[in-house]
């Protein structure tokens, strides 16, 4: 069966961090480009940070840009989303997906591929 898989989500007090993975299944991540996404409750799904199949190019929504970092591991077929200085708002459910390539800090919703079926991140105190 061919998917992504994220995990490592969960609750977290303003200000502190969470690492996300999104592993692949039934195939190599080495050819895609990866992206996260989040979607917080009433409100649309938003692009925040993108990979280059190759690692060497990142990009980041002004929201999030200086506090998360996206990398990758071709190895172990993993893209990670390093999340610091967490804030409230950054509640939503978070996605990772597979295409051919970026553009800027996300992957228009129709060059998709694979998605993955998310993981919650609550930040509260």
């Amino acid at each position: 069966q061919l998917q992504l898989v994220e995990s490592g989500g969960g609750l977290v007090q303003p200000g502190g961090s969470l690492r996300l993975s999104c592993a692949a299944s039934g195939f190599t991540l080495d050819y895609y480009a990866i992206g996260w996404f989040r979607q917080a409750p009433g409100k649309e799904r938003e692009g925040i940070s993108c990979i280059s199949s190759s690692g060497g190019r990142t990009n980041y929504a002004d929201s999030v840009k200086g506090r998360f970092t996206i990398s990758r591991d071709n190895a172990t077929n993993t893209v990670y989303l390093q999340m610091n200085s967490l804030k409230p708002e950054d509640t939503a459910v978070y996605y990772c997906a597979a295409a051919g390539a970026c553009v800027i800090a996300t992957i228009p919703l129709w060059d998709i591929d694979y998605w993955g079926q998310g993981t919650q991140v609550t930040v509260s105190s």
